[in-house]
Formats: C-alpha cells, structure tokens, sequence
C-alpha cells in the first residue's frame, strides 16, 4: 500500500505521482440513485471552497457519482486521474466515497467557508477500493446527564461522519434528566427536564457545584436530528431507560415511583435505588410515551436501557412483591426482565425492535433484542450462544469517559486508564473465541457518558482522537491493522482535520491547562485489580 493519510484506513489505496487541480469549474454528476450524496458534497464543498459546483451529467463531470449494483450498499471505488469517478454499491457508499474525497483535499476542505483565496486544490491521483468491515459502527452518547445544545449535537454528528460511523445511540433519559419532549406527559420536561445542582467531580467527594441544569429537545428538534443524521447515513437510536435510571420521570409523576414519597431530579452520579413500580400505571405511561418515540425515529431499534436497577425499592414493595407471585416468579428480581420485556412487545407492535443493556440476559432477554454488551464480553458471548444479535462496547475498552492517562493531569480522572492505543488494539471478539455463533455481532460501540462531561468542549476531549482510533478498528480490516502509521497519519494530518472542523481534541502529549480541572475529585480504578478481586 503507498503511503497515504485517510481514517479510517482503506481497505486498498494506491497513490499515483501527480495531482488533479480542481477549480471554481469543476461540476459534479451522479446517478439519480445517488443524488443525495451528490447534493451533500455540493453544499459542503461549496462551503469551504466557496465554487458553485455545477451539476453536470454523471460520467462527463469532474466529480462522478456512479452506480454499480455489484458492490456492497456502504462500498466503493474512488478514482482520480483526470477527473474524479466513484462507483458506489449505494447512497452510503457514495457518501464514504465523497467523505475520503474531502480528506484527499485536506484539512481546508472541512471548513465551512473558505480561508483565503485558493483558485486551484489538488488531488493526490489515487485508486481506493474500500467498504466497512461492521455493519454497526456506532457511539454511544448521553445527553441525559449532561445536556448538549442541538447546535452541537449536529455538529458532533457531523464529526461523526467524516470517521465513517453509522449509528448514534442517544442516552435521552436518566435520573439527572429528562431530554425529549413528550406531548402526552408535559412535566417530564417542565420538571424533569433540569436538577438545582450536580456533583462536582466523584459523587463520593460529597461536593456540589450548586448550579442549576438543564434542557431538552423539543420534538421537531429531534425530527432535524434525525433527518441530519439520516443525510449522512447515519441512524439515531432513541433510549428511553427503564426501570432504573428513572428518577427524573418519577419526580414529574411520582405515581411512577416504587418507593414512598416525591423525589426530586437527582443531584448526584452514581447507581440509584430509586426504581419504577412494576405497575399498570406505569406500563401505560411508558407505553404511550414509547407511541410517542417511535413517531419521531425511524430506527428499527428503540433501546430500553435495562442496566443497573436494585432491587431495594421492590423487595419493600407490597406490589412487587404480588406482581412476582402472580408470574410465578421466586423473587422480585425477574420484575426486571419482566418490565422491559412488556414493553419490548410494545415495541414489536410498532414495528421494531428492542435494543437492551447486557444486564437484560441475566434474567430473560426479549425476542429478537439487540444485546449492548457493556459489562465486558460475557454478557455479548452468552446472547450470541443464543442466536441473539450484539453489539460490543466493554467498559474497560470502549468508555470513552475514562480516563485517557495514569496521573492527576487527566481532567476529572476516572474509571480505567484507557489510551488512544489501547481503543486502538480493541476487539469485538476476544482472542480465540470462535466467531460461528447462531447469533450475530453486528458491530460495536464507543460510549460517551457525560457525568464528568459539562460541555461540548469537554465531550470533544474525551472522544478525540480515541473515536478516530475506534472509528479505523470498526471500518479497517484487522490484518492491516498498525498503530504506528495510524500514528502517522493521525499526526501527519488527522488532527489538522480536527482543527478544521473545531474538534478540541487532547493533545497526544496530554491535556492543555485550560482542559485540565485542578481540584475535581475523580476515581480511579484498576482493571487488572477489580478482575483478581472478582476472580478470588
């Protein structure tokens, strides 16, 4: 393979001597198929080069999006010599094609309006053949914890795209907030929509901020987003978590809740006690609310969430408790696989399927779901013996909140030292395990949780360059796999793509002062330590 700078790395790439000039002449042509990544490359090459892009019939043009039904939908070829022609299996893979078109032209061509006056930009001559290596390549963002303006959202989808990605899994409920509007039930967002304070740093500090937040997306927000995301070739799956991490849905209607009293908005990180009652009235609630979610996302997948929910509020509950001897259940903790399973077959009524938290397969996992093994592999492996789609994102893996570096310089430090190396050299399948399941891994996930994340600067520091990393491992065929010339190509010219489009990365030399929080207390943990604990 001839040197080169793309991420994620092709899966063929032969560079050529010389370079084709594009100009304020060049015209673009496509297939009526693939119209819409014609339009796309238009308006945002249009934007950083400030031409007119004029269209032209594919195959004459200067720029050719052309059909080949032989390839795969998200596969392509890419051509420069003379003019520029790719052969695209489908929409996506034209997309991709006009992505790596972009990072040919360098870091300029990722602006949103010209930076000088440039009459000519260059083009390596280069053959690419390319296609993706998952079909799910996705990350994980919570907005429930820490909300980001719509404005950034897209923005961050934007980012998404230029790596390839194809699914952002939106975290939109949790105790600290309420994000999504639902017209049936109004206080979720009047109430649960901001909290009075956050914890500062580690919840076991016991330090506050005393500041309030808050916010929410109304629901044509979520319609913009979608149809962003979907212009990009990008699928938004909603999660709507229950019947844990639900205080802000209690504190709007309390009649939800299993335990006794209103709460408020929680203020604190953390694993929660407070759980939905296993109830009519809340099956119906979330019922409707769910009607209400599936009208705004298209996505075959709803997630339901299912993690972390203790089981203190049901053991107490009088209802649980008669809810369990009605199902013939031995204790309360099937209520668990129970609810969400209800509501699962909602979801199938709809049309859909669910997607769940590995925690679902301790108990039973609804038909048809898609497991999000988190809680490292074993969760993933045992929903793939029994034929079950997954999705791998293990936590000391691909958390992308966790700390980046050993040391006190890491703003907030928490969870495992994960380093762009490390997101680097992740696997979906454990080494030796045998990959013939009955079900299927579609792919896997980096997930952005937001407690120690207040703003989009922050978010962009934990996930940058590591998503990048990630993005190549999710696209990239692992016998080409090199961390050094990833390196290379990061440093060669990745990170000026980043500054182009406003990313505000950490530095691989470690955190500029003012990405740094002096005094926030954080928690470290030791992989290797917490598993000789476990084992023993």
């Amino acid at each position: 393979m001839s040197a080169h700078t793309l991420v994620p790395a092709p899966w063929s790439v032969d560079v050529q001597p010389g370079a084709l000039e594009l100009d304020g002449g060049t015209t673009l042509g496509a297939d009526p198929s693939l119209g819409g990544p014609r339009r796309w490359l238009a308006r945002t090459l249009g934007a950083a080069t400030g031409w007119d892009l004029l269209p032209a019939p594919a195959g004459s043009a200067t720029i050719s999006f052309l059909l080949d039904p032989a390839l795969d939908a998200e596969a392509y070829r890419l051509a420069v010599s003379d003019a520029v022609v790719i052969h695209a299996g489908g929409p996506a893979g034209a997309f991709y094609a006009a992505q790596t078109l972009l990072q040919l032209m360098g870091p300029a061509a990722l602006r949103q309006a010209p930076v000088g006056s440039v009459s000519a930009w260059p083009v390596p001559r280069v053959s690419v053949e390319d296609k993706p290596r998952f079909g799910y390549r996705g990350a994980m963002l919570d907005v429930a914890r820490h909300y980001m303006p719509k404005d950034n959202l897209l923005r961050f989808i934007e980012v998404m795209a230029m790596h390839k990605l194809n699914v952002l899994h939106l975290h939109l409920t949790d105790d600290q907030g309420w994000r999504i509007q639902i017209n049936r039930y109004p206080k979720l967002t009047e109430t649960g929509a901001w909290r009075r304070e956050s914890s500062l740093g580690s919840w076991r500090a016991g330090v506050f901020d005393g500041l309030p937040h808050g916010g929410f997306y109304s629901q044509d927000d979520l319609r913009e987003v979608v149809a962003f995301a979907a212009e990009r070739h990008i699928t938004v799956i909603p999660e709507i978590d229950v019947p844990g991490h639900s205080q802000a849905a209690i504190a709007a209607y309390p009649e939800l809740g299993a335990g006794a009293g209103p709460v408020e908005v929680w203020t604190r990180w953390g694993i929660n006690e407070t759980v939905l009652e296993v109830s009519d009235t809340s099956l119906e609630f979330y019922r409707n609310v769910l009607d209400e979610v599936v009208e705004i996302f298209p996505s075959r997948w709803i997630s339901l969430g299912g993690d972390e929910v203790p089981l203190t509020q049901w053991q107490s509950s009088a209802q649980a408790q008669a809810k369990a001897a009605e199902l013939g259940l031995p204790d309360v903790s099937g209520l668990h696989s129970w609810f969400v399973g209800q509501l699962a077959q909602h979801l199938d009524g709809h049309g859909r399927v669910t997607s769940v938290w590995d925690e679902i397969g301790d108990g039973e996992l609804p038909d048809g779901a898609l497991v999000a093994s988190w809680r490292g592999y074993e969760g993933g492996l045992k929903a793939l013996e029994s034929g079950y789609d997954v999705v791998m994102c293990p936590e000391h893996k691909l958390y992308l909140d966790h700390r980046q570096a050993d040391g006190d310089d890491e703003p907030v430090p928490v969870g495992f030292v994960t380093t762009l190396q490390d997101v680097y050299d992740f696997e979906p399948l454990p080494q030796g395990v045998d990959p013939a399941f009955p079900g299927r891994l579609l792919g896997a996930q980096a997930n952005i949780w937001t407690e120690h994340l207040d703003s989009p600067r922050r978010v962009y520091y934990a996930t940058y360059p590591r998503l990048s990393a990630v993005a190549e491992v999710f696209w990239s065929r692992p016998e080409d796999r090199d961390y050094d010339g990833f390196l290379a190509r990061l440093t060669g010219a990745h990170l000026e793509r980043l500054d182009a489009m406003g990313v505000e990365y950490r530095p691989l030399s470690g955190p500029n002062p003012w990405q740094q929080r002096p005094g926030v207390e954080g928690w470290k943990r030791d992989y290797d330590a917490e598993q000789r604990t476990t084992a023993g």
